[in-house]
């Protein structure tokens, strides 16, 4: 399917629109066509006799003629102006009406396609994310999407009236003068061989603009959001440095576009002159001969501007049309990739599980070159909890991400209750999945909505129990507006101890049976980790826990340990049975590594 015809799929529904502002547009048209007829009225009836009055004679175009009364010469200039006034403003409302019209039809479509291309990217699996810079994502969905609007409102709409322009201006200049109509057209093969020459050119320079601009932002975003890390490590110069580069990348390509268009600019404009010129010699030597009048060259040049007018706005177009379908195309591709992470054909919304999870000879990789996880055996029954231990790049967070399908399994399977996890929508299935994770990421917004997250309608009291439980309650009470506080961008007006404790009590609110912690624990001091451990130890009976700690002591008694190196379990039980072994979680154990 071309890149035009998906575009037009965005229009669907804005039909009767539309065409009523087309209509008003032909409207325009006709009225513009209108313009110089009453000037050539004065200078062909009125002042070639410069008689007391004058008696109007209106040829019909396929014969026939009307004559009017007759006018005071004075009278009959003031009607033929007052004319020229009501045609001008005629055709300015009827130009405004349709450009409101095209102009707001433009802009719900890209409402559309904007909000379709942040649904598709919100509906990408991790794998997608995790392979690409955010920052790229935003622009496509903030600026190349606005190519929708473009190829619309400066495209499709701009053809149009300039083919109707072009077809009505023809057709009068070939009955005022054919041999001058045609001296006319001589250009405009010139014309297209300039827009072909050039269009290519542009499309190119205009994709990389914008990746020159995808990557000046996502610059700009790593390096603002990253400004204690700066700061802290005095990088201010270094980073600057950076952004300037990326910056005169930016700059050096819109630059070349620039002497792009100024040197596609400049071969039109001299076509159009040199033919404007012509016409102004061939037309005087036609005056003189007495074969058209003086009112009828300068009708005629009016119209020869009005025929070069929609032929120049036509090259500009196909130009603003190379350079959107780029953007459009960049939004495209993001629809167009598929969700590594979906349901089978059969998958059913479950509404309550049991916990039962079962890894059977799961592997994982980002790729076939490197794999993070190889054939995990792992079962966990109904409200048992599950330790994850092992150093850094271990394994233990992709392990756990595999549960709440933020990643499938590239080998092998996971089951709940005996079914297969892709047999269970993705939307029910982490309805049952309550997770805190390392970095606990906090919204934009109130505490309140950050706690309700995960359950939007949760009440007042539902939400101060949660943060009561998880320690949180005192130092949200503390706050200027309390639970109404603002967070600030990522948590950023609060601590990382205090993000954490929100992020737990997101956890309590939802009160699902499955639970994932990824070191829950690991931004808070001891006194306050000793005391919510106790909570998350109540909040984990009854339910199916798996918790990832690097504190062995937090997780010596639970019911099940897996220690975990290179993405393999290398032991398996409870923790004084892998101390009495003698083996990795043992040694660990005994030099006091990882614990508190």
């Amino acid at each position: 399917m071309s890149i035009y015809r998906r575009v037009l799929k965005y229009y669907r529904g804005f039909l009767t629109r539309s065409l009523v502002a087309l209509a008003f547009s032909f409207a325009a048209i006709g009225l513009n066509l209108l313009k110089p007829w009453p000037f050539k009225i004065i200078v062909d009836e009125i002042l070639k006799d410069h008689g007391d009055f004058v008696q109007f004679g209106f040829r019909w175009w396929f014969g026939g003629h009307v004559t009017t009364p007759a006018f005071n010469a004075a009278e009959a200039i003031a009607l033929l102006c007052l004319a020229m006034v009501v045609i001008q403003l005629l055709w300015s409302l009827l130009n405004l009406a349709s450009n409101y019209i095209f102009v707001k039809i433009g802009l719900e479509s890209l409402l559309r396609l904007r909000t379709e291309l942040y649904a598709h990217l919100q509906r990408l699996s991790l794998k997608f994310h995790d392979t690409r810079r955010s920052a790229d994502s935003s622009f496509r969905v903030a600026y190349d999407s606005q190519s929708i609007q473009t190829i619309y409102n400066k495209g499709f709409t701009n053809i149009v009236s300039s083919g109707v322009t072009l077809f009505g201006t023809f057709a009068i200049m070939l009955r005022l003068d054919w041999q001058l109509t045609l001296l006319s057209l001589a250009i405009v093969p010139l014309l297209f061989g300039t827009i072909y020459f050039f269009a290519k050119r542009i499309r190119t320079q205009s994709t990389t603009i914008q990746e020159q601009e995808s990557a000046l932002l996502t610059q700009a975003q790593e390096g603002l959001s990253s400004i204690r890390m700066v700061h802290a490590f005095g990088r201010e110069e270094f980073e600057v440095s950076q952004f300037h580069r990326q910056a005169h990348g930016s700059l050096q390509a819109n630059l070349r576009l620039t002497m792009t268009n100024v040197k596609s600019g400049l071969a039109i404009s001299t076509l159009i002159v040199s033919g404007t010129a012509a016409m102004y010699y061939v037309g005087s030597l036609h005056v003189m001969a007495g074969t058209l009048t003086l009112g009828a060259l300068l009708v005629f040049v009016a119209y020869v501007v009005m025929l070069y007018q929609p032929l120049e706005s036509l090259t500009y177009t196909a130009w603003a049309m190379e350079g959107a379908t780029a953007g459009a195309r960049r939004c495209f591709e993001i629809l167009d990739r598929q969700d590594d992470v979906v349901d089978s054909p059969n998958a059913v919304a479950i509404e309550k599980t049991k916990g039962a999870i079962s890894f059977r000879n799961a592997s994982f990789g980002y790729d076939s070159t490197r794999e993070i996880l190889s054939n995990i055996n792992l079962e966990i029954a109904p409200n048992q909890i599950v330790a994850l231990v092992g150093g850094t790049g271990a394994g233990k967070s992709t392990l756990l991400s595999l549960v709440p399908r933020f990643y499938d399994p590239t080998a092998g399977r996971l089951t709940l209750d005996g079914r297969d996890i892709r047999e269970i929508t993705k939307k029910s299935l982490r309805q049952q999945i309550a997770i805190v994770l390392q970095d606990t990421l906090l919204f934009s917004t109130t505490v309140r909505e950050n706690i309700a997250y995960g359950r939007p309608d949760a009440t007042e009291k539902e939400i101060r129990e949660a943060a009561r439980r998880a320690q949180a309650d005192q130092f949200i009470s503390n706050l200027p507006d309390a639970y109404e506080s603002q967070v600030g961008e990522r948590g950023g007006h609060l601590s990382v101890g205090q993000r954490q404790r929100i992020g737990i009590a997101r956890a309590f609110l939802k009160n699902a049976p499955i639970l994932l912690l990824d070191e829950p624990t690991s931004a808070l001091d001891p006194t306050t980790e000793s005391a919510i451990m106790d909570t998350i130890k109540e909040l984990m009976h009854g339910r199916t826990t798996i918790i990832i700690t690097h504190r062995i002591a937090t997780i010596h008694g639970v019911d099940q340990i897996l220690v975990l190196e290179n993405g393999r379990v290398v032991e398996q039980g409870r923790g004084p049975e892998l101390v009495a072994r003698g083996g990795v979680y043992a040694k660990l154990y005994a030099s006091g590594k990882f614990s508190t």
